[in-house]
């Protein structure tokens, strides 16, 4: 009766994660010194969170099988966070003399965070997020309804 809700719900938070994280980019855009690797800085490596379908824990699928339910055959139950990941391509470089972490060519390792790139992607979550609110607020308006018809 639930699984509806309980999947919107796990889009939430994923999304929401998802949200944090492309913030977390934009944040640091300009950060030149994001981590120490062997003595030396580097600049803050662009992250990315990596979702995958939740499926039904063993003892679900056990208690439905004994049961006979037909509900929910695929066995999925939403979606989870597997990972945030580091996105591997190559650090910017710009020429700036002036800033303190310039090689001696004047030449500045910037982050891989490209922000027209970050701010698509926080518009797309953005808009998921609204959807799974309104997917959760219909299926509570018919759980209620059908509370209603019920009485």
């Amino acid at each position: 009766m639930f699984d509806s809700l309980n999947i919107s719900a796990s889009a939430l938070t994923a999304q929401r994660l998802r949200m944090d994280v492309n913030s977390s980019n934009i944040a640091n855009a300009s950060t030149t010194r994001g981590a120490l690797v062997n003595g030396k800085w580097e600049p803050y490596r662009r992250k990315m969170v990596v979702m995958e379908p939740r499926e039904k824990a063993f003892n679900q699928v056990l208690q439905g099988e004994m049961q006979k339910q037909t509900q929910s055959q695929t066995g999925l139950q939403g979606v989870r966070v597997s990972g945030i990941v580091e996105d591997q391509t190559p650090f910017k470089m710009v020429h700036d003399p002036a800033h303190p972490d310039a090689n001696a060519d004047g030449y500045v390792m910037m982050p891989n965070v490209d922000l027209s790139k970050e701010m698509v992607d926080l518009l797309a979550a953005s808009r998921a997020y609204e959807a799974n609110v309104t997917s959760f607020n219909t299926g509570k308006s018919m759980m209620l309804k059908a509370l209603e018809i019920g009485r």
